[in-house]
C-alpha cells in the first residue's frame, strides 16, 4: 500500500494542474445536479417492527385521507389571575383569535375550544388546535405572520396566549453560524500549529472541498436533506484531520532534505496509508448505524460515511497536488527563510525535544501510576452512567424563554401533565364477532387502568371495524410511570383479543418516543460488537498486534463510558445545569448513545492509528520499544493535540445554544473528544505500551501468515524511492533546512 500511495502522491504532485481541474469539475457538477434535483420526500421517521410503525399503518390503511403530516399550532389561552376564560370579555377575545385563523391560507382546520370543550377543569385554560395542509418547512411566510398577528390580538386584549405544535417550529438552531465559528477556530489552532498561513489555510480548504462534494453528492442523488446533519459535521472533522496528518509529514520530510516532490510521495505513503485505515475505521463506525433499524438513522450513517471516503480520496489526491503550488509556503518560518542547499542534499537536524517527548518520557518513567490514575479517573466520571434513562426530550426540555414551553406548562397546570402527552390507542376490530362491543370493552379496560386519566369516545372508520381512542396518562411524556404505563396497556392487549378477538395498539408521539427508546437500546450491544470487533481486526492489519487493537478499544470504551457519565451527571441529575444554561432535567436524547459512540469512535480511532503508526514505525526501523514510544509523540504528539483541540471548539460551541437537544450533543461530543485524545491516546495508550515493552507488537506466527501485509510504516519506500544523498558543504557554511 504505501508504494501505491507513495505513486499516486508523486502523480498528483507532477499533475497538480489536472488533479485541481477534476475536484472542481466534480464539485460543479454535483453542485449542478443537486441544484436541479427535485427536492427530496420526507419519508418521516419510520420504525419497522415496533407497535408504534404498526399502528400508524393500520391508520393510513383503514382511515384513508384523514392521517396528514401537515403542521399545527397549538394555541393556549389563560385568562388573567382570579379570572374565567369563559367570562364575556375573554371568551370574545378567544374567538376573534379563532375567527382570524379561520378560512385562512393553508388552514385546514380550526377547533374552537368553547365547541369542543377544550376548557379546564377550574376554567382558567382553553385551547384551540390549528391544523394545515401543508409541512411545516412548506408554509408560506404570509401563513405563519397572519398566526402570529392573531396570538397577538389576544394578548392585547389582556389574555396570556402561548403557542405550541409544529407550525412555527425553528429548524435545527446548531447551522451555520456554529460551523462558522467551529472553522474560525480551527484556523486558529492551525495557524498556532503550523505557524504559517499556507499550512493552516490548506487542511481548511480541502476540508471543505470534501464536504462540498460529499453534501452536494447526496442532496443530487435524492437523499434528504436532513440526512447531512452528520456528513457535515464529521466531513469537516475528518478533513481537517487527515489533511493535517500528511502536511505535518511532508514537513518533516523536506526537514529530512528531500525535494518537494519526493517528500509529497513519502508523505502520501506513509501518512497517507494511516489515513486510509482511519477513514476505514470511520466507515465502519458510520455504516454500522444500520444495524439500529431505523432508515432515517442508516441514511445519515451512510451519507456521513460516503462523505468520509471524499474526505480520504481528496488528502490523498488534491492535497498532495495543492502542496505543489506552496511547496515552501507550508514550510516553518525558518526553512522559508534559508538559503536552499543543492539538490539532495540532506538537512542536518537533530531530534530535539518538544513537548511531546517530554510528556511521553513523563509516562514511560512512571506507567503504572499514570495508568492507575487515567483509568481510576476515567471509571469515576464513568459512574452516572449507571442511572442512564433514555428518551426523547419535548417541549418541556425547551428554556422558559420559548412560547412552546410555556405553552407546554400552561396545559400541564390547567388539563394536567399527561395532557401533553396523549396515547393514541387504535382497536383493530376487524376479526371480532362484535366490532362495537370489542371497542367498548378495550375503552373500558382503558380507563380502569390506573394512571390513565381519561380516555376520549371511540371515533370509528367508515367500515366500522377500527377505532381510535385517545388515552390521557396522569404523568408528563418522558416519565418513567408514563413508560411503565405504556407497557401496561400493551400487556393487557393480550387479555382482550383472547376475549373478543380485537387487537389493541398503542401509538402517539408519547409511545412513539418510547419505541424509539427501546429499539436504540437493544440495538446497542450489537452495534458495538460489530463496530468494535471489525475495527479491532482492522488494526491487527495496521498494527501486525493483537494488544494494541485491544487495548484501542478498550480505551475507547473507556472515554465513552465517562462521556455518558458527563451527560447523566448534567442533564439528568442537573450537576452544573444552571452554568451550562439547562434549565430542565430529563432523560437523555434516545439517540445519543449511538449517535455519540459513532462519531467518538470514528475519531478515536483517527488518533489511535495518527499516534501509534509512528511509534510502530520507529520500532519497525531498530528503536527500542520505550524509544519508540518517545518518538512517536515526538512526532504525532503535537498534530493530534492540535486535531483534539479543533474538534473541542467545534463541538463547544453547541453548548451555547438554547436547544437542549443541541446542548446535549455539544457537551457530549466536546467531553468525550476530550476524554479521549488526552487521557485516553495521550496517557493510557503510552503507559500500556511502555509496560508491554516489545510484548506490544505481538502476533501469533500462524496470524502472520494469514493477515495480509501493508506496509503502514513505509518500509518499501527504503527500496522504492531514492533517500537523498550528502553532497560536500563548506566547513564554514552549517547545512540549514530546504
Amino acid at each position: 500500500m504505501a508504494t501505491f500511495l507513495y505513486r499516486l502522491g508523486r502523480f498528483s504532485f507532477r499533475r497538480r494542474r489536472f488533479v485541481v481541474l477534476l475536484w472542481v469539475a466534480l464539485l460543479a457538477a454535483f453542485a449542478f445536479a443537486a441544484a436541479k434535483a427535485p427536492a427530496a420526500e420526507d419519508d418521516g421517521f419510520a420504525m419497522p417492527g415496533t407497535q408504534s410503525q404498526q399502528a400508524f399503518d393500520l391508520l393510513n390503511e383503514r382511515f384513508p385521507g384523514a392521517s396528514s403530516d401537515g403542521a399545527d399550532a397549538r394555541i393556549v389561552f389563560v385568562a388573567p389571575q382570579g379570572q374565567q376564560i369563559t367570562a364575556t370579555a375573554n371568551k370574545a377575545a378567544v374567538e376573534q383569535v379563532v375567527g382570524r385563523l379561520t378560512g385562512s391560507a393553508q388552514v385546514k382546520s380550526v377547533l374552537d375550544p368553547f365547541v369542543t370543550h377544550a376548557v379546564s377543569k377550574d376554567g382558567s385554560t382553553a385551547y384551540a388546535t390549528v391544523s394545515y395542509d401543508a409541512k411545516s418547512t412548506e408554509l408560506a411566510g404570509s401563513t405563519t405572520d397572519t398566526l402570529k398577528d392573531a396570538v397577538r390580538s389576544g394578548q392585547d386584549a389582556g389574555l396570556t396566549v402561548e403557542l405550541g405544535g409544529t407550525a412555527l417550529q425553528a429548524g435545527p438552531e446548531a447551522g451555520g453560524v456554529t460551523e462558522l465559528v467551529g472553522i474560525a477556530a480551527a484556523a486558529v489552532v492551525l495557524l498556532i500549529t503550523f505557524g504559517s498561513l499556507a499550512a493552516a489555510g490548506l487542511p481548511l480548504l480541502t476540508a471543505l472541498i470534501g464536504i462540498g462534494v460529499g453534501v452536494t453528492a447526496i442532496v443530487a442523488i435524492g437523499m434528504s436533506s436532513t440526512t447531512t446533519t452528520l456528513a457535515l459535521m464529521l466531513g469537516l472533522a475528518v478533513g481537517i484531520d487527515y489533511a493535517l496528518f500528511i502536511v505535518s509529514r511532508y514537513r518533516t520530510e523536506r526537514a529530512d532534505g528531500h525535494q518537494p516532490e519526493e517528500a509529497v510521495g513519502r508523505a502520501v505513503g506513509t501518512a497517507g496509508s494511516a489515513v486510509v485505515f482511519a477513514g476505514l475505521t470511520v466507515f465502519i463506525a458510520l455504516a454500522g448505524l444500520s444495524v439500529v433499524g431505523i432508515p432515517a438513522l442508516t441514511s445519515m450513517g451512510m451519507a456521513a460515511a460516503g462523505t468520509v471516503l471524499v474526505a480520504v480520496v481528496i488528502a490523498l489526491t488534491l492535497l498532495p497536488a495543492l502542496l505543489g503550488f506552496f511547496r515552501k509556503a507550508v514550510l516553518p518560518r525558518a526553512a522559508r527563510r534559508s538559503t536552499a542547499p543543492r539538490a539532495g542534499t540532506p538537512a542536518t537536524t537533530t531530534a530535539k525535544p518538544n513537548g511531546g517527548t517530554r510528556w511521553a518520557r513523563f509516562v514511560t518513567r512512571r506507567p503504572v501510576a499514570v495508568l492507575v490514575f487515567g483509568v481510576l479517573g476515567l471509571g469515576v466520571l464513568a459512574v452516572p452512567a449507571l442511572s442512564l434513562d433514555l428518551g426523547m426530550p419535548g417541549a418541556e426540555s425547551q428554556p422558559t424563554s420559548s412560547t412552546q414551553r410555556r405553552a407546554y406548562d400552561a396545559l400541564a397546570d390547567g388539563f394536567g401533565p399527561g395532557f401533553n402527552g396523549p396515547l393514541t390507542v387504535v382497536v383493530d376490530a376487524k376479526g371480532a364477532a362484535d366490532p362495537k362491543g370489542a371497542v367498548a370493552e378495550a375503552a373500558r379496560q382503558l380507563a380502569a387502568t390506573e394512571g390513565v386519566v381519561s380516555v376520549s369516545p371511540a371515533a370509528f372508520n367508515p367500515a366500522g371495524d377500527t377505532a381510535l381512542l385517545t388515552a390521557v396518562p396522569a404523568t408528563g411524556p418522558s416519565t418513567t410511570d408514563t413508560k411503565d404505563l405504556v407497557h401496561t396497556i400493551r400487556g393487557e392487549a393480550a387479555g382482550l383479543r383472547a376475549d373478543t378477538g380485537a387487537t389493541v395498539l398503542v401509538t402517539g408521539t408519547t409511545a412513539v418516543n418510547i419505541d424509539i427508546s427501546q429499539k436504540v437500546s437493544d440495538a446497542l450491544l450489537p452495534y458495538l460488537a460489530l463496530v468494535v470487533g471489525l475495527a479491532v481486526l482492522l488494526l491487527m492489519v495496521v498494527f501486525r498486534s493483537v494488544l494494541v487493537p485491544l487495548k484501542a478499544a478498550l480505551g475507547f470504551l473507556l472515554s465513552v463510558a465517562a462521556a455518558f457519565g458527563v451527560i447523566v451527571a448534567v442533564f439528568q441529575w442537573g450537576w452544573l445545569a444552571g452554568l451550562l444554561g439547562v434549565e430542565q432535567t430529563g432523560p437523555v436524547m434516545s439517540m445519543m448513545p449511538i449517535f455519540l459512540i459513532g462519531v467518538v469512535f470514528g475519531l478515536a480511532m483517527d488518533y489511535e492509528v495518527f499516534l501509534v503508526t509512528r511509534m510502530r514505525e520507529a520500532y519497525v526501523h531498530g528503536e527500542r520499544p520505550t524509544q519508540a514510544i518517545v518518538t512517536g509523540f515526538r512526532h504525532s504528539a503535537r498534530v493530534v493535540v492540535a486535531a483534539a483541540v479543533i474538534m473541542i471548539a467545534v463541538f463547544s460551541g453547541f453548548i451555547g445554544m438554547s436547544e437542549s437537544m443541541i446542548k446535549m450533543m455539544g457537551l457530549g461530543l466536546a467531553s468525550a473528544v476530550f476524554l479521549d485524545a488526552f487521557v485516553v491516546r495521550m496517557t493510557i495508550v503510552p503507559a500500556v505500551l511502555a509496560l508491554l515493552g516489545g510484548r506490544a507488537w505481538w502476533l501469533p506466527k500462524w496470524l502472520d501468515r494469514v493477515i495480509p501485509r501493508v506496509d503502514v510504516e513505509g518500509e518499501s519506500l527504503s527500496g522504492a524511492a531514492p533517500a537523498p544523498t550528502p553532497a560536500p558543504v563548506p566547513a564554514e557554511r552549517p547545512a540549514v533546512h530546504v
